[in-house]
């Protein structure tokens, strides 16, 4: 299942989500179109999060600041094309929603908390790890957690893909991110993506987001 629009309208236009679309995005043309081969190798090792150096602190404080700064800066940094184009079509879709019950300061600061739970979340099941952690998923995640709490009955449009059959189907929020946890937890025990920042930014989202949106439900 591919979501492709959500059926709630928003209220405003939302700034911080374009935002951090085209941040992403212009990151990653510059990426793309200016470094070659060994720099943008390069490139994610000095601004991916490495579980190991970031776990260093006390026996290697020459790294501070610069490796606790790599769980921001990692957010904003992606491998390809595909990896890119899902988490921003994830987070058009339900972060303008979300941004609309939180506000624009709010929203940003619960999607860097999400970011940074993610990365938390990941670094407790692998802090060993040598390989740099990249890509927004984490923090995109936990505006996934937030919608699910606030808009479970709110309506996706979905591509709905059954071996050959492709058609575009309505399916509730609830149905479309418990799936999509599911599969995070399911592939979990795959290598090369980063799952359980996926599983603890989703996690986030879903207890936190109260604390969030209370004060602007009230007024």
């Amino acid at each position: 299942m591919i979501p492709i629009k959500g059926t709630i309208p928003k209220r405003a236009f939302p700034i911080i989500t374009t935002s951090i679309i085209f941040v992403n995005m212009l990151l990653f043309l510059w990426q793309k179109l200016f470094l070659r081969g060994a720099e943008e190798e390069l490139l994610c090792k000095q601004f991916g999060l490495i579980p190991r150096e970031l776990l260093s602190i006390a026996s290697q404080w020459n790294l501070m600041p610069h490796n606790v700064l790599t769980i921001f800066t990692s957010m904003f940094l992606h491998e390809g094309a595909l990896h890119l184009i899902g988490n921003m079509l994830y987070l058009w879709i339900f972060g303008g929603n979300v941004e609309d019950t939180m506000g624009r300061k709010r929203f940003l600061f619960f999607y860097l908390l999400s970011g940074i739970a993610a990365a938390l979340f990941q670094l407790s099941y692998d802090p060993s790890s040598d390989i740099p952690m990249i890509g927004a998923s984490g923090a995109v995640s936990g505006i996934l957690g937030a919608y699910l709490v606030l808009f479970p009955l709110a309506r996706v449009k979905t591509i709905l893909i059954i071996i050959v059959l492709i058609k575009i189907v309505e399916v509730p929020a609830v149905l479309l991110l418990t799936i999509w946890f599911l599969m995070q937890i399911f592939f979990s025990y795959s290598a090369g993506v980063a799952w359980y920042a996926h599983i603890g930014g989703f996690i986030f989202g879903l207890i936190f987001v109260k604390i969030f949106t209370l004060k602007k439900r009230r007024k």
